[in-house]
């Protein structure tokens, strides 16, 4: 199918062709009708994809500060190729769309295949034929309704969410600064609910667009138009609200509204223009300054959007959905007309030539519509290679087949299969594969099409999909990589192995103990126990180095391990515990494999204590020759300090371990601290190589599954340890 895509580094926006999405569970697969051009969040962000680096520096200074931090954390090598991955991939636009419903997923029974729904999120409505879309962004489209009309749904829920900001009340009066499309929605609105609006804009035809649509007056910034029908309008009052529906950078409209409005008025800003307020004007008269997030409430709650947890109405009255329905419903009872904001209709298949004339300037316009080839019919889409329905029931389908490995014919390449290639997969794993000449990148499988576009174009793989029973069932690719959210781990690799497959699975290997057992069953079944996860600490070669310095261990062993891990960012998939176990669980398995691989030991005994709501957690290892580790898992220290640091103790002898930075080892009579070049190395690479150098020859795998095992189930101790207050033995 094809896609908007833009390349923020290239500036390159093109239309793409990339695999069909699936229909996954909890959402519908919607064939495009018509999609909108916001015309200023859109033009935006193709202005500023064309900026050189620094101009794109300049203009998100928010994203130079964590790059900053991650240079502090990871060194500048992982950080360059973590920051050019993003940067040199291509991203959707769109955000707003109508269309017909061609396949419904599980747990969704509100609509039916074939009906017309209206889309929104800059994730799920997008321009391209095909979207999957979560069911709390989309909502049906009323009888009367036109498509073209519904396409202007997710605009619409924003400029109600900014009306409800100000709650206007019969009478009030209104002031709107900035006319384009939100602005000119926010005047209907505003109308709708009662209010008098007197609007503001530079651009004379917009203004009298307003006028059309009932605004009581309208005229450029500073006006005597403006002035006047203010003093007019209020008595000489002032205005009751004002909504900023701006954008740049100009200070001129705060000042604006600070002027013309009432003693205790309302601002609501709802697009993004400067926001210097000035103190004394906002302080005199008590302004109450609000702020409006997109669509309203649930915007950014993954559990809303994604999981499907609506807000109970008793508690909160308008959703981003509720917003969205309710804008559908004053279209289809006449009060409110977005027709004559169609300022122009553009063939799908012209989107290139539509986005340079809009950045250009060469098309003014309030809102261009994109028309889809016929969405009339329901039929489900399929992209040839069974792409449609592909992962209904998804990664979680039971697949009966058990097959025993089979390494690839001797000089043979070994085939490769990515399950998930987001910017983990992209910066540490695939550019090491990408460079041997001993492995062939066969498929990627992700549940966006434009993350699989992404790195077929990247890395050069032969196919690029969502369907991860097609990527099992291709006799060439001998080895699957699965790199996807730690919920899945489990059930995934018990497929691939029952698939006949050798698997490299990130960390976690499961989350509990019922997952584990499902991957020991396929094990057991099917008598493949090519499994490698990836533990990739002990393939660090300045680690290995000083494991090596250290020398052979005689007595007992202490460990002490501080892990600074930092506070999460909002709205971070690894804070939804619920779905994706603790952050412990998914990250703390690192520690451990690294700490028993030190000891060449594994972990008889765990105990584990924290803080409040389970923070910062202890935890005691307790090994078969009475060495003990202490890993401590913080999140409340400095980002300015390491964040990895170890001190083994046996024999006369320290080993001291240092971020990935410098390992010294200390005797009676020395001390050795090499320093390792090119910055922090976390092994990746040589876990990637031996892990391929297994498959292709059919020698062990680099680490045994008793280990992997092992790790895995002190892992899930530490939960329990934590409930009980009570060691966990480990067992074998």
């Amino acid at each position: 199918m094809k896609q908007v895509v833009q390349n923020y580094k290239s500036g390159e926006l093109t239309l793409l062709d990339v695999p069909a999405p699936a229909c996954r569970p909890g959402g519908v697969l919607v064939r495009t009708a018509f999609s909108l051009i916001s015309t200023g969040t859109e033009l935006m962000k193709v202005s500023e994809a064309s900026m050189s680096l620094l101009g794109k520096a300049r203009a998100r200074p928010d994203q130079v500060a964590k790059v900053m931090q991650s240079v502090a954390s990871n060194g500048v090598g992982a950080t360059y190729r973590k920051v050019t991955n993003r940067l040199d991939s291509y991203t959707p636009l769109g955000y707003s769309l109508c269309g017909v419903v061609t396949e419904v997923g599980e747990g969704v029974d509100d609509v039916a295949v074939g009906e017309l729904v209206a889309c929104a999120g800059n994730e799920h409505a997008l321009h391209a034929e095909l979207n999957w879309v979560p069911k709390h962004l989309y909502s049906p489209v009323p009888a009367g309704v036109a498509r073209e009309q519904a396409a202007f749904g997710t605009v619409g829920a924003i400029a109600m969410q900014g009306v409800r900001r100000g709650e206007p009340q019969l009478g009030d009066v209104a002031l709107v600064i900035g006319l384009g499309l939100i602005g000119q929605l926010v005047v209907q609105l505003l109308i709708a609910s009662g209010a008098r609006v007197i609007g503001v804009d530079p651009d004379a035809d917009r203004c009298a667009l307003a006028e059309h649509l009932g605004a009581f007056a309208c005229g450029a910034p500073g006006s005597d138009i403006v002035d006047n029908a203010v003093a007019a309008a209020t008595d000489g009052h002032g205005v009751d609200q004002t909504y900023l529906a701006a954008g740049g950078s100009s200070n001129d409209p705060v000042e604006l509204a600070a002027r013309l409005s009432r003693d205790r008025a309302t601002v609501v800003d709802i697009g993004k223009c400067g926001l210097n307020l000035p103190w004394n004007a906002y302080y005199e008269k008590e302004l109450d300054v609000r702020f409006s997030r997109s669509y309203g409430p649930g915007r950014y709650d993954p559990s809303y959007e994604l999981d499907g947890r609506d807000y109970p109405i008793g508690y909160v009255r308008w959703t981003e959905r509720r917003n969205l329905a309710c804008f559908l419903d004053l279209l289809a009872t006449g009060k409110l007309d977005v027709a004559p904001l169609i300022t122009h209709v553009r063939d799908f298949a012209d989107a290139e030539e539509t986005y340079r004339a809009l950045n250009d300037g060469e098309l003014p316009a309030l809102a261009v519509l994109f028309q889809y080839p016929d969405a009339a019919d329901t039929t489900p889409a399929a992209d040839g290679n069974g792409a449609a329905g592909a992962v209904k029931g998804t990664f979680m389908a039971p697949d009966a087949r058990k097959m025993p490995f089979t390494a690839p014919p001797a000089g043979q390449p070994v085939g490769i299969g990515f399950i998930g290639a987001g910017n983990y997969a992209s910066s540490m794993l695939l550019p090491h594969l990408a460079e041997r000449d001993d492995v062939a990148l066969r498929r990627v499988v992700t549940t966006s099409a434009l993350s699989a576009a992404n790195a077929r174009r990247k890395f050069g793989f032969a196919e690029a999909d969502t369907d991860v029973d097609a990527l099992l069932a291709n006799d060439a690719i001998h080895a699957v990589f699965i790199v996807t959210r730690h919920s899945s781990h489990a059930a995934l690799t018990a497929k691939a192995l029952r698939a006949g497959k050798a698997v490299f699975v990130e960390k976690p290997l499961a989350l509990s103990e019922s997952g584990l057992d499902q991957v020991l069953d396929a094990v057991a079944d099917s008598g493949n126990d090519r499994l490698q996860v990836g533990f990739n600490r002990r393939f660090a070669p300045l680690l290995r180095k000083a494991k090596g310095r250290f020398g052979r261990r005689i007595g007992p062993a202490t460990v002490r391990y501080l892990v600074n891990a930092g506070s999460l960012e909002p709205g971070s998939w690894y804070a939804r515990t619920d779905l994706e176990g603790t952050r412990f669980a998914g990250e703390g398995g690192h520690f451990i494999d690294t700490v028993s691989w030190l000891l060449d030991a594994d972990p008889t005994s765990v105990y584990a204590c924290a803080g409040p709501h389970g923070q910062d957690p202890q935890i005691t290892l307790r090994y078969p020759d009475s060495s003990t580790a202490v890993i401590s898992y913080t999140t409340s220290g400095s980002a300015k300090f390491p964040k990895e640091t170890l001190d083994l103790t046996a024999d006369g002898k320290v080993l001291t371990f240092d971020d990935f930075v410098r390992a010294s080892v200390y005797g009676r009579y020395r001390s050795r601290s090499p320093r390792l070049p090119g910055g922090r190395d976390k092994g990746q690479a040589a876990e990637v190589a031996a892990f391929i150098d297994a498959v292709a020859t059919g020698a062990p795998m680099p680490v045994p599954v008793t280990s992997l095992v092992a790790t895995t189930r002190a892992t899930l101790a530490v939960e329990q340890s934590l409930r009980t207050g009570a060691p966990v033995t480990v067992s074998p």
